[in-house]
């Protein structure tokens, strides 16, 4: 069915409703009104044609809206849908410098769940921030200098409860929710012990303690992790992965008990389907984890075995949702931080040394021979993402950009292996490669994303910065697998980026456009949107670097009936309130 077939159907505002409310016609001016525009709600309901008028940032009328308003906005031919909601985030400490959480709100993000993956900044005592950052700088791909220059020498905040107030301090440009996050609160109760082993009764007791209260004080939920590819300071697992299932067991009991929150994991082999069956059993809370991903597979089976049983528990009623990805999953890295390798056992003296130790072993012959036999002898699957690597950067020779290694390999008559780490040494380590490693076969991920069972996620927006940038997720998806490919219907597409992963995540007032509820909104074009080509700038603190990727086809996004971003800027002034809420507990205060 066409747009204008889909749009034909024009509703009037509920007027009881309204009257009951106080906002039926006539009885307000509108602060703000999107005239003549494909209005889709979210809940997957067929498009209306009309207007939505929202006052006090709320949506007072929709369909007809026939008061006069402070601004106008004529969205003529474009659809006004709410805002996308990106459940899988790491802005946790890029919250605190950058307010406006770029680039998550030029592709019409107006909600971002931070904390994933158990990582985070608080509970953070001042002697252990350096081992936080340096955490951070391996597992999630952010410079260090970036961090420090961006948090400053004093953080605001020790406690979780102190950094949620620091979050609503801040007064970000969109909506955050938080999950407090398994490694710091290990860390602040353990110190570094919290990388090498099990908790002591009397350590689990207190981490259940500080859980509560951060529940209490308004976390989202619990995340946690335990995949192999979670490396963190010298080359020493995080410490969620440390953990042992009874200290799993007694943090989501936690929830369990309160009633209150989701459980947010990222998968390993000891902590999969099963393990999740026995929680969700348990505690009665709702799980979701990272990530059903075509191609790889970070637990046990592939991904089709994994979607067959994630969708037998869901039809016993369980709660527990694979996040799934519309994008080829591509990682850019140097060989100064090979993130596709670290969790190969052979890499683990790589991820302990400094640049020198780096060199030393790239250079040596043993090493290259065991990295050669090793990769002869890994999964298939990382082999085929390995043989498609593309040279991105090598500034010695510029011509090289964009071309495949083992292309370049059999021109020189080299083995790729021996070309990239030569590439990387004559180059300080600075040579750039990217390498698809999951996800890139969509006829395999189709599947999973129309599965009644799984959640959009995994942008990873806020996380290595240098070497993705997914953040574009909702505008990709938009552009190539509802425009081009025709997998899925406006309607249906814009459920999935809002009311869906609102309701996964427990975000009780976002991802849907009704009288009364909150007016994040977003105005886009359908015959254009979708994501432009990465960018490398240097706009992080310390002159950082990072991808971004800019919009397109995006007009207005609204948080809470600010206009933040319009025709590709930002809309707010430069020391201007900002209108993003903290949802503490899933709703605003």
């Amino acid at each position: 069915m066409g747009l204008a077939r889909q749009c034909r159907r024009i509703i009037r505002s509920d007027d009881r409703l309204g009257r009951r409310q106080g906002i039926g016609r006539g009885t307000h001016m509108y602060d703000l009104k999107i005239s003549n525009g494909t209005i889709i709600d979210g809940t997957g309901a067929p498009a209306i044609q009309g207007d939505l008028g929202i006052k006090d940032g709320k949506v007072v009328a929709m369909g007809e809206a026939p008061d006069a308003a402070t601004r106008e906005i004529d969205a003529q031919g474009q659809v006004v849908c709410p805002g996308f909601v990106d459940i899988h985030t790491h802005y946790d400490a890029q919250v605190l410098w950058d307010r406006n959480l770029t680039v998550s709100p030029w592709h019409g993000v107006t909600t971002a769940v931070i904390g994933n993956c158990g990582f985070g900044v608080a509970p953070t005592k001042a002697a252990d921030r350096e081992l936080i950052m340096r955490t951070l700088e391996k597992v999630e791909g952010m410079s260090v200098d970036a961090l420090k220059a961006g948090l400053g020498e004093e953080w605001p905040f020790e406690t979780f409860p102190e950094y949620l107030d620091t979050i609503d301090a801040v007064g970000p440009s969109i909506n955050v929710g938080v999950l407090m996050g398994h490694t710091p609160l290990r860390l602040y109760v353990m110190g570094e012990a919290a990388m090498e082993r099990a908790a002591t009764p009397e350590e689990l007791a207190r981490m259940c303690e500080l859980l509560e209260q951060g529940i209490k004080a308004g976390a989202l939920g619990f995340a946690t992790s335990k995949a192999s590819t979670h490396v963190g300071y010298e080359g020493r697992p995080v410490p969620s992965r440390a953990a042992a299932m009874d200290e799993m067991h007694a943090l989501c009991d936690v929830l369990g008990d309160l009633d209150k929150g989701v459980i947010q994991v990222t998968v390993g082999r000891e902590m999969f389907l099963d393990e999740f069956e026995q929680i969700a059993e348990r505690t009665g809370r709702p799980i979701t984890w990272t990530a059903l991903l075509a191609g790889l597979s970070l637990g046990k089976g592939g991904h089709e075995e994994q979607l067959v049983q994630s969708e037998k528990l869901a039809a016993r009623g369980l709660q527990i949702t694979p996040q799934v990805t519309p994008r080829p999953l591509n990682f850019e890295y140097q060989f100064k931080a090979p993130f596709p390798f670290e969790a190969i056992s052979m890499f683990k003296p790589v991820s302990a040394a400094d640049f020198d130790g780096k060199c030393r072993l790239y250079k040596d012959p043993e090493f290259r021979a065991a990295f050669k036999e090793r990769m002869k002898n890994i999964r298939t699957s990382f082999q085929s993402s390995f043989s498609l690597t593309v040279i991105s950067q090598y500034l010695p020779e510029p011509e090289l950009a964009e071309r495949r290694l083992f292309e370049v390999a059999a021109e020189r008559d080299m083995d790729a292996i021996d070309l990239a780490l030569d590439l990387a040494l004559s180059s300080d380590l600075e040579a750039r490669f990217r390498m698809p490693v999951a996800n890139h076969d969509e006829d395999e991920v189709e599947p999973l994303l129309k599965s009644a069972c799984t959640v959009l996620g995994l942008s990873d927006a806020g996380a290595h910065a240098s070497q993705l940038c997914d953040a574009c997720l909702p505008t990709y998806f938009l552009g190539r697998w509802v425009r081009e490919k025709q997998a899925f219907t406006l309607e249906e597409a814009i459920r999935m980026l809002t009311s869906r992963t609102a309701d996964v995540m427990g975000l009780t007032d976002r991802g849907r456009l009704a009288l009364g509820k909150p007016a994040d909104v977003v105005v886009f074009d359908p015959d254009t949107v979708g994501d432009q080509p990465l960018q490398r700038v240097y706009d992080f603190p310390a002159g950082a670097d990072r991808l971004i990727s800019e919009a397109r086809g995006i007009s207005n996004v609204i948080v809470n009936g600010t206009v933040i971003r319009e025709h590709g800027a930002d809309a707010v002034p430069d020391g201007a309130p900002l209108p993003g809420q903290l949802l503490r507990g899933g709703a605003a205060a």
